[in-house]
């Protein structure tokens, strides 16, 4: 007997989502990978430190590939990896705007300072709600999932579970706790940027996780993309800005041992999910026929 199997497709509003999402982070990457010494007026706060504003920036065009390549995506199968974690990124992004609100440039005598405070505000107040509307519909789609064509190797899946244990609790520390976590990083934080860091790299761990759960070269595409330019602007920040750190800190070191684990693992898995996509479901494909019985 033939049975027809629907995969289930992506909603139409989380391929919004994802797209705007994607035009405002390279417009914030500009402002902080680029404009990077000049955050007191381009920026919607002043970040004295011009490595954080790197750091920062090199996350935000992170997600360029993250949240376009998904978009991109009509099977939810290869799209939703780095969902959860850009929901985590964004809701936690605005319980720090609200917790230091007075940190940003609202009241500014510099208007384009101002704009951007405001603008930024706006953002994160309606971009939360926006994910999280997309994801409760799209959580509501009937169909099946493609099978996995091509899984990964115990040794990568390893690696992910390595850098998550690393990413999440780190994380954890500089949000809830950034005084302390100040005394030990490798460069110099305020409470602010301790937390706007935290965001990103929550956010990060659990895009990591979800790519370990995920197990498919297909399904990961979009994560390994942008997590081979992560690892390529956090060697280019190190490159501007490495005198900014505390190498005699041997948590300057473990960064950078991490940056280059980032970097290998974005890169190797890139390659893999390009040579794995023509065995797995393609994005544009149609469901096909299955037979059982």
């Amino acid at each position: 007997m033939i049975q027809t199997t629907q995969l289930r497709k992506q909603v139409s509003l989380m391929r919004v989502a994802l797209y705007v999402g994607s035009f405002l982070v390279f417009l914030a990457g500009i402002q902080l990978f680029v404009l990077t010494t000049r955050t007191d007026h381009y920026f919607a706060w002043t970040i004295a430190n011009p490595f954080t504003a790197a750091f920062l920036g090199a996350f935000y065009w992170t997600a360029i590939p993250l949240a376009f390549l998904s978009a991109r995506e009509r099977v939810w199968a290869n799209a939703r990896v780095g969902v959860p974690g850009v929901l985590v990124f964004l809701w936690a992004t605005l319980l720090t705007t609200l917790l230091h609100l007075g940190k940003f440039h609202f009241s500014s005598s510099d208007h384009f300072a101002k704009g951007a405070a405001w603008l930024w505000l706006l953002i994160y107040a309606a971009d939360p709600v926006l994910v999280s509307v997309a994801l409760a519909l799209q959580l509501r789609v009937k169909g099946a999932d493609p099978p996995r064509a091509a899984p990964l190797p115990g040794w990568y899946r390893s690696l992910l579970v390595a850098q998550a244990l690393v990413t999440l609790p780190v994380g954890v520390m500089l949000f809830a706790a950034p005084a302390w976590a100040a005394r030990w990083w490798p460069w110099a934080l305020t409470p602010l940027t301790a937390r706007a860091m935290a965001s990103w790299l929550l956010g990060l761990g659990v895009v990591v996780a979800t790519a370990f759960f995920e197990n498919d070269w297909v399904r990961i595409r979009a994560a390994t993309a942008a997590y081979a330019v992560l690892g390529v602007l956090g060697l280019v920040a190190l490159a501007r800005y490495g005198d900014q750190l505390s190498w005699a800190r041997p948590a300057a070191w473990a960064f950078l041992v991490f940056v280059v684990s980032v970097l290998f693992a974005g890169s190797y898995g890139s390659r893999s999910a390009i040579a794995g996509s023509p065995q797995g479901i393609d994005s544009t494909s149609t469901p096909r026929p299955t037979l059982s019985g």
